[in-house]
C-alpha cells in the first residue's frame, strides 16, 4: 500500500438504500440483501492501494439507530449522525462540506451514491488532481455523475461483491463482462 495515502470512503447510506429498496427490489430490503459494508473498505484499499478510512453520513433528526451504528463502529467507520429541518438534506449537505474540505488534502475520495446532487464537489476535487471514484449501481447512477472527468466508476454489486447472493437488476451488459452461464441457469 502507499504509504501516507488515504482513500476517503464517504458513504451517502440513504442514497443507497432507497434504490435497492425502492428500484431494486421493489421494497424494504431484509438483513441478508443489504451491502456488507466491510467490503467495501476492503475493495477500496484493494483497488487503490492505500488506506481506505470510511465515514457513513446517517440522518439521525428522528431518531438513532444504534445496533447499525455500533456495527459500522466495529467495522471501523466513522458515523456522521446528521439532524436538520424536516425539509433539509442533512446528510447532503454534509457530504459536499466534506469533499470540499477533502480539496485542500492529497488524499483520494470514493462517493458511495447515485445522487447527482455531488456533481460539483465531484468536479472541484477531480480538477485538483485528486482520484476520485463513485461506487452505486451502474444502472441507477444520475448521467451527470457519468459526465465528471476523470473519475472512476465502480458498481457495489459487481465490482466490489458488496451482497451475498445476487441482486435481481436489469441491466446494460458490456460485451467484455458477458457471461451467457448467467443467463442458462
Amino acid at each position: 500500500m502507499e504509504v501516507g495515502m488515504t482513500t476517503w470512503v464517504l458513504v451517502d447510506g440513504e442514497n443507497i438504500d432507497a434504490t435497492l429498496g425502492g428500484q431494486i427490489l421493489g421494497r424494504r430490503p431484509q438483513p441478508d440483501e443489504r451491502p456488507r459494508w466491510d467490503r467495501l473498505l476492503s475493495f477500496a484499499a484493494r483497488t487503490w492501494n492505500q488506506e481506505a478510512r470510511g465515514v457513513f453520513f446517517l440522518n439521525a433528526t428522528t431518531s438513532v439507530p444504534m445496533p447499525f451504528v455500533q456495527a459500522l463502529m466495529a467495522m471501523d467507520y466513522r458515523v456522521a449522525l446528521l439532524s436538520g429541518a424536516a425539509d433539509e438534506k442533512v446528510v447532503d449537505m454534509a457530504i459536499v462540506k466534506t469533499m470540499s474540505a477533502l480539496v485542500d488534502r492529497d488524499d483520494a475520495v470514493l462517493l458511495v451514491s447515485n445522487d447527482g446532487d455531488f456533481v460539483d464537489g465531484l468536479v472541484e476535487l477531480a480538477e485538483s488532481d485528486h482520484r476520485v471514484g463513485v461506487v452505486g449501481f451502474d444502472e441507477f447512477r444520475n448521467l451527470a455523475l457519468r459526465e465528471v472527468p476523470g473519475i472512476e466508476t465502480f458498481d457495489l454489486e459487481y465490482d466490489v461483491h458488496a451482497f451475498d447472493a445476487p441482486l435481481e437488476r436489469i441491466r446494460v451488459i458490456p460485451i467484455d463482462r458477458f457471461d451467457p452461464l448467467e443467463f442458462l441457469s
